[in-house]
C-alpha cells in the first residue's frame, strides 16, 4: 500500500498546487477501492482536501494569510468530464470571462456538456453541467467553442471593434486558422467576426 501511495502522490505533486481530481484519475495504479482508501488517509494527514463528493484538491495556499484558497472550479469541472467521459465547454459569460472579455465572474457557473444535465457541489459553489449537442460543445476546437459562446453571450450588436482587437491579438496564428476552418459553417455573423479576428 505504501509504495501506491507512493505512486499517487508522485502524480499529484507533479500536477502543482491546485490540482482537482477523482479517484477515476488513478486507475491505472490500483483498483478505485485502494484509491479510495490512500486518498481518505492523505485527506486526514493533511495533504489534500475533499472539496466535493468524491472529488478531492491539491490545495494552492496564501502565504500571506497563511490559508488556503478555494478550489480551482476549472479544475474541478474538468475532473469531473474526466471522471464521467464528458466533453465540456464554458458557457456564456463564463466563457467570455476565460477569453479576458469580461472581467465579471459569473454568480452561476456553467458548462456545456454531452452528457446529462446535472449539478455538482464544489466546497460552497456549484457547477451546473447543462446537455447540449455534440456540435455546440466544439470538442475538436476548444478555443472555437469559447470564442463562439462568447459572442453569442455578447449578441451580435455587443461584440464591440475593441473586443475584435484584443482576440485579433491574444489569439496566436495557428488558433485563428483552426478558428476560421471550423466556423466556416456556424452562425453568419458569428463567421463575419471571425474573419475580422483572423485577417492579416
Amino acid at each position: 500500500m505504501n509504495k501506491l501511495r507512493e505512486q499517487i502522490e508522485r502524480r499529484i505533486t507533479d500536477s502543482g498546487r491546485g490540482y482537482v481530481f477523482t479517484r477515476k484519475d488513478f486507475q491505472d495504479i490500483a483498483a478505485s477501492g485502494s484509491v479510495g482508501q490512500i486518498l481518505s488517509r492523505m485527506v486526514k494527514d493533511g495533504m489534500i482536501r475533499r472539496v466535493g463528493r468524491g472529488i478531492f484538491d491539491f490545495p494552492n495556499t496564501n502565504p500571506a494569510l497563511g490559508g488556503q484558497l478555494s478550489p480551482d472550479i476549472d479544475q474541478a469541472a474538468n475532473a469531473l468530464a474526466r471522471k464521467f467521459r464528458w466533453s465540456i465547454l464554458p458557457y456564456g459569460n463564463l466563457a467570455a470571462n476565460r477569453l479576458g472579455l469580461s472581467q465579471q465572474v459569473p454568480a452561476k457557473i456553467v458548462y456545456l456538456s454531452n452528457g446529462p444535465t446535472k449539478e455538482h457541489r464544489i466546497e460552497n459553489r456549484v457547477i451546473y453541467f447543462k446537455h447540449a449537442r455534440p456540435k455546440e460543445i466544439y470538442a475538436d476546437s476548444y478555443i472555437s467553442g469559447l470564442v463562439v459562446q462568447a459572442m453569442r453571450y455578447f449578441g451580435k450588436d455587443r461584440v464591440s471593434d475593441e473586443m475584435i482587437a484584443y482576440l485579433k491579438q491574444k489569439l496566436s496564428h495557428n488558433e485563428k486558422i483552426e478558428l476560421l476552418e471550423t466556423i466556416h459553417y456556424g452562425t453568419e455573423w458569428i463567421y463575419e467576426v471571425v474573419q475580422k479576428i483572423t485577417k492579416d
